[in-house]
Parts: structure tokens; sequence; C-alpha cells
């Protein structure tokens, strides 16, 4: 990351700038998925006070850190929690919007997603489809009684995540009237 200072008159101990570099670098690693980040550091002082203003481009966003202290070394710390703080926000926000898949209309139904098409290839061309199933979100843990209640007269099986093992489970209707109890 290219760090521009301005308005800072000496030079910062070895030690001091270690610190100031490995904080940059914690946010380059944040930030910079393409091509190169600038971030430019702007302090002004006035009474004996020290005004850290740092500022960078996230996507065409900026983010600011702004931090005031005596020290200032401490008032540059603080500006960079600012803007570290800033920056996981944002890229939590891209990866939500990112990470988004589909309509409102496939997330409501639970129908699923289509997964591929499967062909046979004995004698006549019948086209299979795949659904994947998410429930997970709304579904929670159950015992054995209530996976039974949950089957109903109509159902032949019923997959659920057993409360008290903490494993999935798979309750299938025999069809002499009897149960099978799978358990991963």
């Amino acid at each position: 990351m290219n760090v521009s200072y301005r308005g800072i008159k000496k030079e910062f101990s070895p030690k001091l700038q270690e610190k100031l570099d490995a904080k940059f670098a914690k946010i380059s690693r944040l930030v910079e998925k393409r091509g190169e980040k600038e971030a430019h550091v702007v302090v002004t002082s006035e009474n004996r006070m020290h005004k850290a203003e740092i500022t960078m481009q996230f996507y065409g966003h900026p983010l600011v850190g702004i931090a005031t202290d005596a020290d200032l070394f401490t008032a540059l710390n603080g500006a960079l929690d600012k803007l570290d703080k800033q920056a996981v926000k944002n890229c939590a926000k891209y990866r939500a919007k990112v990470r988004r898949s589909g309509t409102a209309k496939d997330a409501g139904n639970g129908g699923g997603e289509l997964v591929g098409v499967v062909a046979s290839s004995e004698g006549g061309k019948i086209a299979q489809k795949v659904y994947r199933v998410n429930h997970i979100d709304q579904r929670k843990p159950m015992t054995l009684e209530e996976a039974l209640l949950e089957m109903g007269k109509d159902d032949d099986y019923v997959v659920y995540r057993d409360a008290e093992k903490e494993c999935v489970s798979v309750l299938v209707r025999r069809r002499d009237g009897h149960f099978d109890l799978i358990e991963s």
C-alpha cells in the first residue's frame, strides 16, 4: 500500500514506523483485492493537539478515519483503528451483496435450485431434474418423537437434525407400517 504523509515535520522512530506499517498492512489485506491502493495521511497541529486524518478509496467509496490526541502516534493509531472498522464493515457489505443468490421468489418457496439435468442413454432419452432443497434456515433440531409427529400420514420419510445427538437423521416409513431410523 502506498502511504503519503502530509503535515508531519519529524520522522518516526523505526519502532513506531514499524507499528504503523503493520496497521496499514492489515487494512491493505482487507481492501486490496484489485491493484495497488493508496492512503493519504494529513496531520494538523493546533494548540498542542494533533489531528490525524487518513483517507483511502474502497471500490469507489471513500474511507476516512479521523482522530485527535496530544500525542501524534496515538492520534494516527486511533485514526487507523477507525479506518480498520470502516474497511471491515464495507467488506462485509460487499460480501453480502455479492453472495445474494436467486430472486426472492426462489428463496421463499423452499422449492430449491436446479442442480443439473440427467439424461438416460437407455433407448429413450428421459430428462430428469435434480433439485437441491434448502430448509436449514427454517428448521430447528428436533427429537425422534417430534419427527414422528412431523412426518404425517402422506410422507414416506423425514430428514431432520437430532437435538440429542446433534447429527442428521432420516426417518423412513417401511411398507409394513414400521419405521427405520438412519443416523449419520
